[in-house]
């Protein structure tokens, strides 16, 4: 096989390695087996962690702080990007993350505020408009919190404010809109297609994770569902059902109904931003890949954005990933050539920290070898 050119385009392994250090290690090993080869760097995220520094890579810019509420109040520290066109570009999971709560998973309490105000704090340091990442959240509350930091009140079946907590979603009869809106288009990069409700809705798919039992995520999809209905009733927007208003505990949604905004697939935003095709034109083999793949990895992530742009190019891809997990095998059907693990047995994740380098460095030398017999020799 030859191997001339080679493109890299993986996510962030979430947890243990940047994209832009998936990129150094995959670019090391190339360097040692395949020295004359030529290798283009693109290190992106789909909507999730990693967003902000993906943006900055391909469209330059400079990087922002803000100081925002975490997902239970504690005060954050904050990066996002403002690019050159003004536009700013910042991760819900810098403050609503799951790698923010630990052991303390809640998801009926922990809260999008720290979005809302985030939001607020970019459109005040004269962000032009958002490329808001959705991804990796904590949080289970349809964009509630998000909403009433930016004045939106939730109120009860007697008028009352509630608490915008996933815990009153039930409890939600009437929405009360700010007197002024945000003043910014915004545009949420999805990581997921999932709806906001039903079997494949935000509850059902991701809510196990975040720490909710089955009896709990059936209560949080019937909040969402209450939610959805009153969000039409009152602000105009039928949400249930938008592929990606699930993305994020639905705040994909409240970005549809309370910030008037656009869902986009994350991973096609970057890759249109990098002019990926251009760069696949006379590659040889692309590499790709993130943390954990499975089943849902054809639903917006990464990996099977960058194997369908390869498969229409006619270049072959390979997902060299963390681990593997159930229905990993529907990425081959998305372009995904072949998908090689890097864990070599049952570890805890702090030893996966401390060898994930030198182990994926391991497994790109054993890929390298095996493609260079099809043609190349030792």
């Amino acid at each position: 096989m030859k191997l001339d050119t080679i493109v890299l385009a993986p996510d962030s392994f979430k947890g243990t390695m940047s994209a832009e250090e998936v990129c150094d290690v995959w670019a090391r090993a190339i360097a040692r087996r395949l020295p004359q080869a030529r290798v283009r760097r693109v290190p992106l995220a789909d909507g999730g962690e990693g967003l902000v520094e993906a943006a900055l890579h391909i469209l330059k810019g400079s990087l922002r702080q803000a100081q925002v509420p975490g997902p239970f109040g504690e005060p954050l520290k904050v990066d996002y990007a403002l690019l050159p066109d003004g536009q700013a570009v910042v991760e819900m999971a810098c403050c609503a993350g799951l790698p923010l709560v630990g052991s303390r998973q809640d998801p009926f309490r922990a809260s999008t505020w720290g979005v809302g105000q985030l939001l607020a704090a970019v459109r005040d340091q004269g962000a032009s408009g958002v490329l808001l990442g959705l991804g990796g959240s904590a949080t289970n509350d349809g964009g509630m919190g998000m909403a009433a930091a930016l004045g939106y009140q939730f109120l009860d079946e007697h008028g009352r404010p509630l608490e915008p907590l996933a815990l009153n979603l039930h409890a939600v009869r009437g929405i009360r809109p700010p007197e002024k809106s945000l003043g910014i288009p915004v545009v949420a990069a999805c990581d997921v297609d999932n709806p906001l409700t039903g079997p494949q809705g935000a509850s059902h798919v991701f809510g196990a994770q975040k720490g909710a039992g089955e009896d709990g995520r059936v209560w949080l999809d019937e909040g969402l569902e209450n939610l959805a209905r009153v969000m039409e009733r009152d602000l105009g927007q039928a949400v249930s059902h938008v592929p990606g208003a699930g993305a994020a505990g639905g705040l994909g949604a409240g970005v549809l109904a309370f910030l008037g905004g656009k869902l986009r697939p994350g991973i096609e935003l970057l890759l249109d931003a990098a002019h990926f095709d251009q760069l696949l034109e006379d590659a040889d083999l692309v590499l790709t890949g993130e943390g954990r793949m499975d089943g849902q990895t054809v639903h917006g992530k990464t990996p099977c954005g960058v194997a369908g742009r390869a498969r229409k190019m006619g270049v072959p891809c390979i997902a060299l990933c963390g681990s593997a997990g159930d229905g990993v095998e529907a990425v081959y059907g998305a372009g995904i050539d072949a998908v090689f693990c890097a864990v070599r047995g049952a570890c805890s994740f702090e030893q996966i920290r401390k060898s994930c380098k030198q182990d994926m460095e391991m497994l790109t030398d054993a890929v390298l070898r095996t493609l260079m017999l099809g043609g190349q020799g030792r």
